[in-house]
């Protein structure tokens, strides 16, 4: 079984949690087939210099040529040209960026947030996202989804019930953590104390300003030494403005982030809508504890909140900071949240589904 996986995002300077899954599952893939079963390859216009570590073959879109930026290609694919060569059983797209296949394909949808929570994306964004989510439902073969919550969504929205699986994904993925890296940017940052983390890309839909501002409460009653610590590229939208309460940290390292993880206090994650949620579980794995929004990947092992109350959010920075034992609660509960996801798990899944599309 010839499988291509749509390695496109990796081509960004920021692949965030596509690019995290992609590579999540292409590492577990590799351990689990010591034979040729399937025969994975990556499919995308991708500078050579950004190849994961150069395990992976990769195949070029056709008629597109070899030096098509890869800004270019998902407009290009938009238009019907630039598809996957003939010769694979399955093509796997971990995003609505489904390239022209005659193979079936399997599309990953996150969520549909986009119209579930619409002011936080840009016209441009909506109307994209809704022209791509049409063609996958004509086109594809089979969807998967991180959560169930994210399956009655895709469900609603005219996905065929039996064509749609539910697969969680890994946490088994941190970087061994670099501890001198890491102090090395909060000195530069300013901080030198206690610190709140937040991850994620600096846009609308994951709440930042309503997080600043429960900040803001929370530090008068936590102590002028505290800081909170923004991780994250830059997305769209007005900007967050950095001040002695709140630092941005902009884009680190793998190294550096697992650092951060272990050396905060806590992970402050509170988007508006959340599909499933990595860093909750990045952070868990850590043995750090969480305040954020209700979301699937949690599953109750965070402290949640409410992401439209300032009050809410505030409430939960400072019970996680100052209560012992509702730390010490939190961090059990998001151990045993994280220890039976594997990315091995996720790939077993994967290969059982790539199998039933190829017959």
């Amino acid at each position: 079984m010839r499988v291509a996986i749509v390695g496109q995002q990796l081509a960004r300077g920021a692949s965030g949690g596509i690019g995290t899954y992609i590579m999540g599952l292409l590492r577990a893939l590799g351990s689990l087939t010591q034979s040729k079963e399937p025969d994975v390859t990556l499919f995308g216009s991708v500078p050579r210099g950004s190849q994961p570590q150069g395990e992976w073959d990769w195949v070029r879109p056709k008629a597109l040529g070899q030096r098509i930026e890869p800004r270019l290609v998902v407009p290009a694919w938009d238009l019907g040209l630039g598809g996957v060569p003939a010769g694979f059983d399955v093509v796997h797209a971990p995003s609505l960026a489904l390239p022209p296949t005659k193979a079936p394909a399997v599309v990953v949808v996150n969520d549909i947030a986009w119209r579930k929570v619409p002011d936080t994306f840009p016209r441009r964004g909506r109307l994209w996202h809704d022209m791509a989510l049409s063609r996958a439902l004509r086109k594809a073969a089979a969807f998967v989804v991180p959560s169930e919550e994210s399956a009655a969504d895709l469900i609603g929205a005219g996905a065929s019930r039996s064509a749609v699986r539910v697969i969680e994904y890994g946490v088994d993925h941190l970087a061994p953590a670099d501890d001198a890296g890491a102090e090395k940017l909060l000195v530069s940052l300013g901080v030198t104390g206690p610190f709140v983390l937040s991850v994620g890309t600096l846009e609308p839909r994951k709440n930042l300003r309503l997080l600043s501002e429960a900040w803001r409460l929370a530090r008068s009653s936590l102590g002028e030494e505290w800081r909170l610590v923004v991780i994250g590229p830059r997305g769209w939208g007005d900007g967050l403005e950095p001040g002695p309460a709140m630092v941005l940290g902009g884009m680190v390292s793998p190294e550096i982030l697992t650092s951060l993880y272990h050396k905060a206090s806590m992970l402050a994650y509170v988007p508006l809508l959340e599909g499933y949620g990595l860093p909750p579980l990045e952070a868990m794995a850590c043995s750090t504890p969480v305040v954020a929004s209700p979301m699937p990947s949690t599953r109750g092992a965070a402290l949640e909140v409410d992401p439209h109350s300032v009050h809410s959010v505030t409430e939960g920075i400072v019970a996680l900071a100052t209560d012992a034992a509702t730390r010490e609660h939190f961090v059990a509960l998001g151990r045993s949240r994280v220890h039976s996801l594997t990315w091995e798990a996720t790939a077993r899944h994967h290969l059982e589904l790539w199998r039933e599309v190829a017959r």
